[in-house]
């Protein structure tokens, strides 16, 4: 046992035996190819195994550690980052088709806020779509949204896959980290350099790493990257098709797309040998993927130069990429945060006087999260995507990074 692994949590026995269940699930697979798995089928198993994955499974993921969550996403530290979001929003589907698409919406409170935010700006959608393949999940985004904004439900509907054509506006938080990923290794060993695919095989009864030369489109994709051996790293070739997809159905309108990642320059630079994989669980970061299968999140950072090629191969224009911190800001945050004060107490957001409330204090940190560089700010990128939209887009229109890419 690793010093990681004494830190977390130990799961219960209803935990513990759904582990079991999807790791017999995961060998009769190993089996069945002949004793190999790549990394990124076993993790879109441990993920989203029906029934049995992380994401596919009963177990609460999204809120603080009290409510038993993983991990805390933007939307459930303030509606503020809806708030400002929609601001983007409504300038795509003014330009486009009232219609909006949230694909993979957690637990549903980002719905529930942007709807909420984009009816105060007079600008709600026609039609608000959910693209979501847990059945849990999608009963807690229905019990979300009857809680927080029923007056929307005749405008929400779940999708089981993509409609072949749309326009209008996609989101994405925090769902290309969540993609199966392939892991590989540039070896110089013996002298003679070579890329391997870490996948997953059986060694004494327990799942364990092994591996294999790369070959076809993965290799391609990771000799293009012109990495010096040795190094370890990842490449999402699901994430690069689930968006060139997108492209392909999208008529006219944009992809804004939120998450962790970095343009490849620097997401494959020397210094970051060991990849980016990490999985999280109640609200503890460690990096061994076989730890319980099915019970910890299982993440990569974005190669943020990936997605706005495949992108723009099929089709889009990069409309913009940029920090978090940055769209936020654009987007009027400051102004959303300082209004929202004002209306709860007169105090002005920069917190003069000692008469703040606690839901101000609670305010004013949460957005402190968001936008610091030394938390979700920098972190967190955002880039769109678009086709037939005229820019300049609000959220980018200071400190865009598209040069970066």
């Amino acid at each position: 046992m690793t010093l990681q692994q004494a830190e977390l949590p130990a799961p219960g026995p209803d935990a513990r035996a759904a582990s079991a269940a999807l790791s017999r699930l995961i060998a009769e697979e190993i089996g069945a190819h002949g004793g190999w798995l790549s990394f990124a089928r076993y993790m879109e198993l441990a993920l989203y195994a029906p029934g049995l994955g992380y994401y596919a499974g009963g177990a609460h993921k999204f809120g603080d550690h009290e409510a038993g969550g993983d991990f805390l996403t933007a939307p459930e530290l303030t509606p503020l980052f809806a708030a400002a979001l929609a601001r983007q929003v409504a300038q795509v589907i003014a330009a486009s088709s009232p219609q909006v698409i949230e694909a993979g919406a957690g637990s549903g409170r980002l719905a529930a806020d942007l709807l909420t935010a984009l009816a105060a700006m007079d600008c709600l959608p026609e039609r608000y779509r959910i693209l979501e393949l847990s059945g849990e999940l999608r009963a807690r985004q229905q019990a979300t949204l009857a809680a927080r904004a029923p007056q929307f439900a005749d405008r929400v509907e779940w999708l089981d896959e993509l409609p072949e054509n749309f326009s209008g506006c996609l989101v994405g938080n925090e769902l290309l980290d969540a993609m199966p990923t392939h892991a590989l290794r540039w070896s110089a060993e013996g002298g003679a350099p070579a890329i391997l695919e870490r996948g997953v095989g059986i060694a004494d009864g327990q799942l364990t790493g092994v591996e294999r030369p790369a070959t076809g489109a993965l290799l391609a994709a990771a000799e293009a990257l012109g990495i010096r051996a040795p190094y370890r790293g990842e490449i999402s070739l699901a994430a690069r098709a689930w968006v060139a997809e997108l492209a392909r159905r999208l008529e006219r309108g944009a992809l804004l797309l939120i998450d962790y990642g970095l343009p490849r320059h620097e997401l494959y630079y020397p210094l970051r040998d060991g990849g980016s994989l990490r999985c999280h669980y109640r609200h503890r970061v460690h990096d061994d993927p076989f730890w319980y299968p099915g019970l910890s999140d299982i993440t990569s950072h974005v190669d943020f130069t990936a997605v706005a090629e495949a992108g723009f191969d099929a089709g889009l224009e990069v409309l913009g990429f940029t920090s978090q911190a940055s769209f936020l800001l654009n987007c009027g945050i400051g102004d959303l945060l300082a209004a929202s004060k004002v209306m709860r107490s007169g105090i002005p957001w920069d917190g003069a006087g000692d008469t703040a409330s606690a839901d101000d204090l609670r305010a004013r940190g949460a957005v402190n999260v968001l936008i610091s560089p030394n938390e979700m700010g920098e972190l967190f990128k955002v880039i769109a995507l678009g086709r037939g939209v005229p820019g300049p887009l609000l959220g980018f229109a200071r400190a865009d990074r598209v040069h970066a890419l």
